[in-house]
């Protein structure tokens, strides 16, 4: 049974309240990223510091929260949260916060506001202990992930919203990585690619429930575009492409052999790869396939940060 919609009722508690609206469940992706990170950088020879990577993922996941929050209040002023009829709750429809009631829309925006405020002052000390180019890196994520819901960009709605997932995440590795090296390297890249292609894979799969009220609003990305029956199809080749590039990625040296037991995950991606293909059309038989894709996405994550910390033994 998948959990209740939130209500106000519910959540009298402020603390809960606020903290919840974060939609923390989704969070974990940024903590796999930046385990990647320091991952690359401890196999690169380096003593990893460990005020600094709690530094590092403390404003990643809040960078990563702001992001939440800020797509749940300018869905709702498009509208395609109010419209969406056919969400899997808690994974598609957004965190339901402002059309329950529990936070209004100029709330969500304060709040969203705030987390990246915190983070932008934060960061750039960061960029003090660790080095100045750590504010790019940090500023290219956050514009990324306010442009993808928020006008005059609205990323997402011009069919570039997958794209720019992936790329968030990778520079949420390169900056993890940054932070303990102080310079740009091609390891954490290489590492952040096929996890970055999984994580846009979830949302691609997020998009099938949410399609109906998306194309109403005006938000065209790819299943809009697409329709269900050819966009069901992008997620294998993303699938395909994620795990090629890691065999291409230590078949070429770029990363060590042990990476491969990211593998692993091949599985979850399959299962739910074969689910959406027969029920790209009918969002309630996704849920399972929905959680797998988190499920794959995290186990890849892991596993390949695992994998990154034992070769530096060997």
């Amino acid at each position: 049974m998948r959990p209740a919609e939130p209500t106000l009722a519910a959540l009298g508690n402020p603390f809960l309240r606020y903290f919840l609206a974060t939609r923390p469940a989704f969070l974990s992706v940024t903590l796999f990223a930046c385990l990647i990170g320091f991952g690359t950088a401890h196999f690169g020879g380096l003593v990893l510091s460990a005020s600094r990577a709690i530094a590092t993922l403390a404003l990643a996941l809040l960078a990563h929260a702001g992001i939440n929050v800020l797509n749940d209040y300018y869905d709702e002023l498009s509208g395609t949260d109010r419209l969406n009829t056919e969400r899997v709750y808690p994974f598609t429809g957004g965190s339901r916060f402002i059309q329950n009631g529990v936070l209004t829309a100029s709330e969500t925006f304060v709040y969203g506001v705030t987390l990246f405020a915190v983070v932008a002052v934060a960061g750039l000390w960061l960029a003090g202990v660790s080095a100045a180019g750590l504010v790019g890196i940090g500023a290219g994520g956050l514009f990324v992930g306010w442009a993808y819901s928020a006008p005059p960009f609205a990323l997402n709605s011009r069919g570039l919203g997958e794209p720019c997932v992936a790329i968030g995440f990778a520079l949420i590795v390169i900056g993890s990585d940054f932070v303990q090296r102080g310079a740009f390297a091609i390891l954490p890249l290489a590492a952040s690619v096929s996890y970055a292609l999984l994580v846009m894979n979830i949302l691609l799969i997020n998009q099938f429930p949410d399609r109906q009220a998306d194309e109403a609003a005006g938000k065209r990305h790819w299943v809009v575009r697409l329709g269900a029956r050819r966009a069901r199809w992008g997620y294998a080749l993303i699938g395909l492409a994620a795990y090629g590039f890691l065999i291409a990625a230590v078949t070429a040296g770029l990363l060590p052999a042990w990476c491969l037991v990211a593998l692993i995950s091949v599985p979850l991606t399959a299962m739910a790869g074969c689910r959406l293909v027969n029920f790209a059309e009918a969002p309630p038989k996704l849920a399972p396939a929905l959680g797998m894709t988190i499920a794959a996405a995290s186990v890849h994550g892991v596993l390949l940060a695992g994998a990154l910390y034992l070769s530096a033994l060997d």
